[in-house]
């Protein structure tokens, strides 16, 4: 009876090394969401220009990314950029301003342009909470319906774009 505890090491070691096999090849970057499948979660926020209060009645009715973005985020700054090109090639992009300072994200806004239709501020980060947000940039794709297809955790630019826009339908 005794004997089996003998081999219990050599199966632990079997099942680790089944484990890590498995995650060979597996993309480091993909960030799985629970919300996948699902629609936005409820939420009242303020827009960042006319301090009204909105819900998630506001959002498009047509697709559209929905990025999470701060002024204290470099790498934020870095993306601003590529979201300018994508509204100017019309793709529709919601903003959050997250656990940000209202005047400071106003004033980066009118400096480096705005790409959003609607900015609404997530300034205690309760929003983000419930959409699983770990950190900004994150983006989610949106899709008509209202429910959430992708996500995406970096710097949106054009190789991750020509990755993901198929879900923009």
């Amino acid at each position: 009876m005794r004997k089996w505890v003998l081999f219990l090491p050599l199966i632990v070691f079997i099942g680790l090394g089944v484990v890590l096999y498995k995650q060979l090849g597996a993309n480091p970057e993909y960030m799985p969401s629970a919300l996948i499948g699902k629609p936005v979660p409820d939420f009242t926020l303020v827009t960042l220009q006319a301090d009204k209060v909105l819900d998630q009645s506001s959002l498009p009715k047509s697709a559209y990314l929905l990025n999470f973005w701060a002024t204290w985020c470099p790498t934020c700054e870095e993306e601003h950029a590529y979201l300018n090109q994508l509204a100017n090639q019309g793709v529709p992009i919601v903003g959050i301003d997250y656990k940000d300072d209202q005047k400071k994200a106003q004033q980066w806004l009118s400096i480096k342009s705005n790409p959003y239709q609607l900015v609404l501020m997530d300034e205690l980060g309760k929003f983000g909470v419930d959409m699983g947000v770990t950190g900004a940039p994150e983006t989610f794709i949106v899709n008509s319906k209202g429910i959430i297809v992708y996500r995406y955790q970096g710097a949106m630019d054009d190789v991750v774009w020509q990755k993901i826009k198929g879900y923009l339908q």
